[in-house]
């Protein structure tokens, strides 16, 4: 993990430029008074950093820093590649991205140049050197951020194009092998030569798919690892360099890509007001996207972050007041706002970051709230954060890179999303193909394990195991013992060697828990020729070659003597494998005249571990059950809590453990400590079974006592 200051950094993204009068020394002070730490400044006004064409105006920004610095308050400095001006889209319009070859993109939005053209590059290129040799050597400056939120479209470009058909060149070697590997045989789409490689907009052979969007992201990944490599020539060794990522975007590989950087940092958005409630009133059925809905989902974002690098985290963006659209306006209810930043804090946040300081006053987000409204007053929303401004300076260095604690660890799958986004097993409830396919299968076992009160560690099957040798997995035995309990859902796409280490960490003592649709193609989106699971039937004593989509949930029972309880609304969604037992126990089966036949979930003993499958999508009474049964006695050591209550634990970077509380309702509540704790705001002993009292929308942070 890359040095930073030794406190949970706090503020917001700054933008005096977008003011209509000067009032900076104003906000400075307005920033210091709420115990603002940092600010990010200047990453999306490339037309303000330069005019026109080698024209620069770059000093603007020296009494923003100056300011900064002389109340205290870091500054992270944004490059603005993501914003390309009117004048270079004017003398090279060739660079506007092509969403379908030959049809441009229009501008008046942002990111609609084909990042990967000779003359963007050069301009960009020009532009971030310009400005870090202004500012990079700043006594405010603490890091770098260069471009923002990239992989948010997918060119078509030419040159794009043939760039993908040279990589497929260096890869396959020659057209038979492509022919071979795709199996073009089909649909008479044999190569004679790579000039018969036909363009991607109407494409419907997966394998072209996988390829295509594994190719854009790697596009993606080397942009930004070059931006960061120019960042790198400026920077002094206290500096650090990132980009900020919107985790829904098409063109990403968030684990690939934050390899060339020195932290990861994410942009989390979720919906406020009843939505952060519990009882949870989100439907399981509610498409989670680019700004998420319900407190399960806030905290999946935060673990998603984490999984970049499997290491705390910077939040560069999130809620300052309503969020979205001009008729989305929900400003959070009092306390929420401690709420969120705390929950984020608690699974690995060192900044929290608010978008943005001002309401804007023009633009396309002028209805997204800011810290301030726009009347530039400081009204509820200043005041809550300066409530927690205080809190986390009180806190100090305890919660500044926290490692969360996990009961569950999750593999993800960016290939298997991608892949499932065009061609996905689930249909939505009019019967329509659903392009959140992946997410419909992956959610449901990381909620129901936040329902049940156990944390999730998310990691991506690269960094268990990456086939193209690029990175070093631990071993089976070693997964095993830092992830006792390994839940893999979805994970359509995966190699021999893959399948073959899960089958290890099993045998290594891991409970290897394999979820609907893993294993059933390879890395070539080419369906297996064995029956599935493949290559861990044998582990998993069950085997199918039938599947079907349910038009509706499906009722369960458990096995008369197993060991799983399930919960009274325990059922089956979307999708059934016909699993047929050979050599293992089940544990819950389908009330179904039909379907009744396969069992939903089944388990048996392997090596010195475990393999269960579970047949279906687990709606959440199934997905708590589970959860509850794969880790019986929480890390947390909190059991047993009321539905509105939530407790998220970690180790903090000098090993002390900390533990953060939530009740997420409007009612207050009394939970008993399971052990000798210390209030970490106030310093008040809190003694094991003596009552934590928590208010209405209230958070607790506590530490254990030595």
């Amino acid at each position: 993990m890359f040095p930073l200051p030794p406190r949970v950094l706090f503020g917001a993204a700054y933008y005096p430029e977008y003011q209509p009068h000067d009032r900076l020394e104003e906000d400075l002070d307005l920033m210091a008074e709420a115990k603002f730490t940092v600010i990010r400044v200047g990453e999306s006004v490339w037309s303000t950093w330069e005019p026109e064409n080698g024209r620069f105006a770059l000093d603007w920004l020296t009494p923003v820093l100056d300011g900064a610095h002389a109340r205290g308050i870091s500054v992270v400095l944004g490059t603005p590649t993501y914003a390309v001006p009117p004048w270079l889209a004017r003398q090279y319009p060739e660079i506007a991205v092509e969403h379908t070859t030959g049809r441009p993109t229009g501008w008046g939005a942002r990111q609609e140049a084909d990042f990967t053209h000779p003359a963007f590059r050069f301009h960009a290129e020009r532009i971030t050197r310009a400005i870090l040799a202004r500012h990079a050597a700043h006594p405010a400056v603490i890091g770098f951020q260069v471009d923002n939120e990239p992989g948010l479209r997918l060119p078509h470009n030419h040159g794009v194009f043939q760039r993908f058909t040279d990589h497929l060149r260096q890869k396959y070697g020659d057209v038979e092998a492509l022919n071979c590997e795709w199996g073009l045989v089909y649909w008479s789409h044999r190569l004679s030569t790579w000039a018969d490689l036909w363009k991607p907009d109407g494409n419907q052979q997966p394998q072209y798919d996988v390829a295509w969007r594994a190719f854009q992201a790697r596009q993606t990944t080397e942009f930004i690892g070059g931006q960061a490599d120019i960042a790198r020539e400026y920077a002094r060794p206290d500096q650090f360099v990132t980009t900020c990522l919107a985790y829904a975007h098409p063109a990403l590989e968030d684990d690939e890509l934050t390899d060339a950087l020195d932290v990861t940092a994410g942009n989390p958005y979720y919906d406020l007001q009843d939505a952060l409630a519990l009882p949870d009133p989100t439907p399981l059925a509610h498409e989670q996207q680019w700004k998420t809905s319900g407190v399960w989902a806030l905290y999946r974002s935060a673990d998603r972050i984490f999984s970049s690098r499997q290491e705390p985290f910077l939040v560069t963006e999130t809620n300052a007041q309503a969020v979205s659209g001009t008729s989305d306006n929900r400003p959070g209810y009092d306390g929420q706002w401690r709420q969120a930043a705390w929950a984020l804090v608690s699974r690995g946040a060192r900044m929290i970051e608010y978008w943005h300081w001002h309401t804007l006053h023009f633009g396309t987000e002028t209805h997204w709230g800011g810290v301030l409204p726009h009347s530039g007053r400081p009204g509820r929303v200043y005041s809550e954060l300066a409530t927690l401004g205080a809190e986390f300076e009180k806190a100090g260095e305890l919660f500044a890179g926290i490692t969360p604690d996990a009961d569950i660890a999750m593999v993800h799958s960016a290939p298997s999303q991608w892949l499932m986004e065009k061609y996905p097993p689930l249909a939505t409830a009019d019967g329509r193909p659903d392009s959140a396919s992946y997410q419909r299968i992956f959610d449901p076992f990381y909620r129901g394990a936040f329902e049940s009160g156990r944390q999730v560690r998310i990691l991506h099957a690269r960094q268990l195991h990456d086939a193209r040798g690029e990175r070093d997995g631990p071993a089976p035995e070693v997964a095993a013992a830092l992830h006792p309990v390994l839940v893999v859902p979805g994970l359509y796409l995966a190699e021999d060697s893959l399948l073959d280490w899960f089958e290890a960490y099993a045998a290594a003592g891991g409970h290897l828990v394999l979820g609907p649709r893993t294993g059933y193609a390879d890395h070539e989106a080419r369906a297996r020729h064995e029956p599935a699971p493949a290559r861990l039937t044998a582990a998993a004593g069950v085997s199918y070659d039938e599947f079907s989509n349910l038009s509706g949930a499906l009722g369960l029972h458990a096995a008369p003597g197993g060991t799983l309880r399930l919960d009274a609304d325990a059922t089956a969604t979307h999708w059934v494998e016909g699993l047929t037992v050979t050599d293992a126990t089940v544990l819950a089966g389908y009330d179904h005249p039909h379907f009744g036949r396969w069992p939903a979930v089944t388990t048996r003993p392997h090596g010195a571990g475990r393999v269960t499958c579970v047949g279906t999508v687990p709606g959440r009474g199934l997905a708590r059950s589970l959860a509850a049964w794969l880790a019986p006695a929480p890390v947390s050591g909190w059991d047993g809590l009321p539905e509105s209550v939530t407790v998220a634990t970690g180790t903090a970077p000098d090993g002390r453990r900390v533990h953060v509380v939530h009740n997420w309702s409007w009612e207050p509540d009394d939970v008993p400590a399971p052990a000798h704790l210390v209030d970490a705001l106030d310093g008040a002993a809190v003694a094991a079974g003596e009552l934590v009292s928590l208010g209405a929308w209230d958070v607790r942070a506590f530490r254990t006592r030595q």
